[in-house]
């Protein structure tokens, strides 16, 4: 059963607070866009030619073709052979003949959706939409009160609920942060049912091991409401994200949960972890040569076990520090791989993943500007799904809450620059401008009172006071405000109406599960 904050267990029943959710968001002071899809408009920035795409293509055949790649567990090496790839019994390497991936390709869908228990919270991979998603897998939290510290339950809450509470969230791509003081055997367990308790969005199911793999399928099940069978293998309801081991080389756990995903018509967004200079070439070009030849194998291996499966391309590539080896993050280098992962994304036909990053340790103007940096490449990149949007610090080594509000502000900025001009009789203003005249002022015209409340974006954070009411107010900074925004989203923060079957059908479940010894996957 599922905990309350003083750790006592309890069965309560939510329902009917959608009006009162409504009445909170209305009357917070809180400053935010209005929840739902965000299209986005803007052509892709290309820096490469098709020609120098089609290169890097072919140099990602010729890497699996010569060098090949280490597959590390018996049920991948099982489903290659089954589809025709020579697999060696003395080694974990296997090389690909290019025409064999070629044809892998050919069956990845281009467009799919992944569900969650609130249809309104569903969203759309491949149609032209971007969904933007917290940090996730951070092993510590940080907060200007506290400082930093290792991840607990308490703080996966509140950045759980964090992320309900701001609308530019899109769904919960992992645990924001790792809740140590939960038994490893069961922390899988406790943690999605928090995910769908605290929040009515879809979530993530790490590929750490068949039961852990089985238990995120079966529970994403329960939480659609029970559903078939055959509506859960046609309705995208959970994801998973696979990070390869770079350089060439899938591990077991990460195998595995593409075929089980796969298998179950479930997302598995394949992800390489290619550091230019360390984990790959020291060039971009080499880089996202090797980038692309990994996935291209998650990619053959998810189609091989199920035609049709839906599949993610997942770009990390960036650069390392040369003088200490340490990732870099919202780099013009990092900008260029994350555009250029888009065009071959595009050249496949599938939906793209790239990230909003920063390798700054605490929430200031490097922070700002590296995510900004990252934030803006994701949407001139053509991405569908941006990671770590909001919260990440040092280089994922941390989540941060008032970052988590920071980000949030630079993202309703993007989803409101994404809005297209209108230009109309109405936004010309040709009756104001006469009415005006030359040396006059906007402020009392029909036009301006009409629209002055919705004219522009409003932020949550910015202070555009001049500098001595700024000053006579305490002379907060963006962290302070952002301390003191985070606070009162969590004290408006309230729970999700859920239905109370499906609620008692959720704690069955983990009360089982967890009965049974949860998972000994890694014992």
């Amino acid at each position: 059963m599922a905990r309350d904050d003083n750790g006592g267990r309890t069965r309560r029943r939510s329902g009917g607070r959608d009006a009162k959710n409504a009445a909170a968001a209305a009357t917070s002071a809180v400053k935010q866009l209005p929840r739902g899809a965000v299209r986005n408009p803007i052509s892709p920035i290309e820096p490469l030619s098709a020609d120098q795409i089609e290169m890097i293509h072919h140099a990602s055949l010729r890497i699996l073709a010569e060098v090949g790649m280490e597959i590390l567990g018996d049920d991948a090496k099982a489903v290659f052979k089954g589809a025709g790839v020579e697999v060696k019994p003395d080694t974990d390497l296997i090389k690909f003949d290019p025409a064999f991936i070629e044809e892998s390709i050919k069956t990845a869908p281009s467009t799919f959706k992944l569900h969650a228990r609130n249809a309104d919270r569903t969203v759309s991979f491949g149609e032209g939409y971007i969904n933007f998603c917290p940090v996730a897998s951070a092993p510590n939290a940080t907060d200007a009160d506290r400082g930093r510290r290792q991840g607990n339950w308490e703080d996966f809450r509140n950045l759980t609920r964090l992320t309900q509470s701001l609308n530019c969230m899109s769904f919960i791509p992992g645990y924001p942060v790792e809740p140590t003081d939960i038994d490893r055997r069961t922390r899988h367990l406790e943690a999605m049912r928090d995910f769908s308790f605290l929040t009515d969005m879809a979530f993530h199911n790490y590929s750490l091991g068949p039961q852990r793999t089985k238990d995120g399928l079966d529970l994403a099940r329960i939480v659609r409401g029970n559903i078939t069978e055959e509506q859960f293998l046609a309705e995208p309801s959970i994801m998973t994200i696979v990070n390869t081991n770079s350089p060439l080389k899938l591990d077991s756990p990460m195998g595995h949960g593409i075929i089980e995903h796969a298998k179950n018509g479930q997302i598995s967004v394949v992800t390489p972890f290619t550091l230019a200079g360390a984990m790959a070439p020291v060039t971009i070009a080499g880089a996202l040569a090797q980038q692309n030849a990994e996935f291209l194998v998650g990619l053959s291996l998810a189609q091989c076990a199920k035609p049709g499966a839906p599949v993610v391309y997942g770009g990390f590539t960036s650069n390392v520090d040369m003088k200490t080896g340490a990732p870099a993050f919202g780099t013009p280098e990092y900008v260029k791989a994350a555009q250029a992962g888009g065009q071959l994304t595009r050249r496949y036909g599938v939906p793209y993943r790239s990230s909003g990053v920063c390798a700054a340790n605490i929430p200031d103007a490097q922070a700002a500007w590296e995510t900004q940096m990252s934030l803006w490449a994701t949407m001139t990149g053509g991405a569908d799904m941006v990671m770590h949007a909001a919260g990440w610090m040092e280089g994922g080594l941390s989540a941060s809450f008032e970052k988590m509000v920071i980000d949030a502000d630079m993202i309703q900025m993007l989803q409101a620059y994404m809005q297209p001009i209108e230009v109309s009789e109405a936004t010309l203003g040709l009756d104001a401008i006469a009415d005006v005249g030359p040396g006059g002022h906007f402020f009392g015209t029909p036009q301006t009172m009409e629209r002055f409340e919705t004219a522009f974006y409003s932020p949550m954070l910015s202070d555009w006071r001049n500098y001595e009411t700024w000053s006579e107010d305490g002379s907060k900074t963006a962290y302070q405000r952002a301390n003191t925004v985070y606070k009162q989203l969590l004290s408006e923060y309230e729970e999700p109406a859920i239905d109370p079957a499906t609620k008692d059908a959720i704690n069955d479940f983990v009360d089982r599960r967890i009965a049974e010894g949860g998972s000994f996957d890694d014992d």
